[in-house]
């Protein structure tokens, strides 16, 4: 590689991390004070496309302002001899989808301690009139310890009220991930907070489940049981799973909004006063963070990959 190849403005690029459809993660060195950090780089491809410009930028506004340590902190975004990228903070191994193919026993022992704050980075994201609308266990990174930080902030859109609602149509391009969008969502309805929370109870679901509460033969298929299919209950998958934890995953994901906790921290309080399991798990023999290509210790990132779940889109 060449120098110039190797650096972007003050940052030497040290190691792929992952690369997507449209941008690829680098772990970087800045030159000043050798810190590492993670950039988020547009590919080749996709550096003329004024979308994938705009959503980058979009992301960085979106992050910028959100201070919480269960969100990955969002530095700069610049554009160095025409390369638009974000500046991110290099945090943990995997993300949770990761670690859930490996079979949810891989993340069980600490689950109370992964959802508890995957949960407060969201409602913190709340808190400052942010919607997601992208919560999937691909979206939540993991460390070891069960350190857990909310990432991509590409389709979050501010919640909506007073005019904002009376002029909204319904309809129009829909944006998501099928396996974890709600009724209002799929139908381009107004999002607010009951929507993250309907996709937070399809993680939960699939965190003590090891896969997700719908699959579809198509993408329609799957859109169809998000708003008329029965709501699965996680027992059934997993006996070792607590009646009221079930009942609460179940709440979560009513297909009216209304019959869902209206915040993340309503879910937060009934949270904490139950247990997710019967018989608490015990650590898996080989740690899920040492058994995958590509993991060497704590200070290494894996941001999101784009896993397709039958139906889903990228």
């Amino acid at each position: 590689m060449s120098k110039t190849r190797d650096f972007l403005g003050p940052y030497r690029l040290a190691r792929l991390i992952r690369a997507g459809s449209t941008s690829e993660v680098w772990e970087a060195i800045e030159e000043h004070d050798h810190k590492r950090y993670a950039l988020k780089i547009l590919k080749r491809s996709m550096r003329e496309n004024k979308g994938e410009i705009a959503a980058l930028k979009h992301e960085f506004n979106v992050a910028k302002d959100l201070s919480s340590d269960r969100i990955v902190k969002m530095y700069e975004h610049r554009v160095e001899n025409g390369v638009p990228f974000l500046v991110m903070e290099l945090f943990s191994e995997l993300n949770m989808k990761q670690a859930l193919r490996r079979g949810p026993e891989s993340l069980a022992f600490m689950l109370d301690k992964i959802i508890m704050q995957a949960a407060e980075g969201l409602y913190y994201m709340h808190t400052k009139n942010w919607i997601h609308r992208d919560i999937k266990p691909d979206n939540y990174l993991v460390s070891r310890e069960g350190v857990t930080k909310l990432i991509d902030f590409t389709i979050a859109e501010q919640k909506k009220s007073g005019i904002g609602k009376l002029f909204h149509r319904s309809g129009g391009t829909v944006q998501g991930t099928r396996s974890y969008m709600s009724p209002e969502q799929i139908r381009g309805k107004i999002c607010d907070e009951r929507s993250d929370v309907y996709s937070f109870g399809c993680v939960l679901y699939e965190a003590v489940t090891g896969k997700p509460p719908y699959t579809g033969q198509t993408p329609n298929d799957l859109l169809s049981k998000h708003l008329n299919a029965s709501i699965p209950s996680a027992v059934a998958q997993n006996n070792n799973v607590t009646k009221e934890f079930a009942e609460l995953v179940k709440k979560m994901m009513a297909k009216k909004p209304d019959l869902r906790p209206e915040s993340m921290w309503e879910f937060l309080k009934i949270f904490r006063s139950l247990q997710i399991f019967k018989k608490r798990p015990k650590p898996p023999e080989i740690s899920v963070f040492d058994d995958m290509p590509g993991i060497r210790g704590s200070e290494d990132l894996l941001i999101k990959g784009k896993p397709k779940n039958e139906g889903d889109e990228e």
